[in-house]
């Protein structure tokens, strides 16, 4: 397939989501320009500030440093661009993606099974242990539609989840 490996770090669609929000624009400007934190978005409800500042921690386009200042990391879109996917040979769980993401999932349960595999072995290292939105984050480079696709991963015995469902896991053989 790719090669690239999608194990962390921020989803393009989840960044451009959060700079959609004025607030969250002007907060992360603000950052980048270097204010502190008293000064950022200054005059504005405890709330709303806490919440733009929240999206913009959430998303990654902004971390706390060792002070516990907010930074804008500058791998941020260097990050973003790295999980573009390479142009795709058609063979193998390849068809049945188009730029990266599941365009259809196979009619046939074994390549069905082939396809989740490799989606297992690229967004899941063996021995984590996620939550559930964790578990949806990763997929979401894969599909819009990462419920669908964390069922067909746990039906097919790829992803294991704890009876409370409360974490996951990849399981030893794929």
């Amino acid at each position: 397939m790719t090669g690239v490996t999608r194990y962390s770090g921020p989803h393009w669609r989840r960044v451009v989501a959060t700079l959609a929000n004025s607030d969250v624009r002007r907060a992360y400007a603000q950052i980048v320009l270097g204010a502190k934190l008293p000064e950022v978005l200054t005059g504005m409800q405890d709330q709303r500030r806490n919440r733009a500042l929240a999206a913009l921690l959430g998303s990654g386009l902004v971390e706390r440093n060792a002070d516990g200042e907010l930074v804008a990391p500058e791998s941020i879109f260097r990050d973003l661009l790295a999980q573009q996917p390479r142009r795709q040979a058609q063979t193998g769980p390849a068809r049945f993606m188009r730029l990266g993401r599941i365009e259809r999932y196979p009619a046939n349960m074994t390549e069905r099974r082939e396809l989740l595999a490799w989606i297992m072995s690229e967004a899941f290292r063996p021995g984590e242990v996620l939550t559930e939105k964790q578990v949806n984050e990763r997929l979401l480079s894969y599909t819009d539609d990462v419920v669908l696709l964390r069922r067909y991963l746990v039906d097919f015995g790829l992803l294991e989840r704890t009876a409370s469902g409360s974490s996951y896991s990849r399981r030893e053989r794929i």
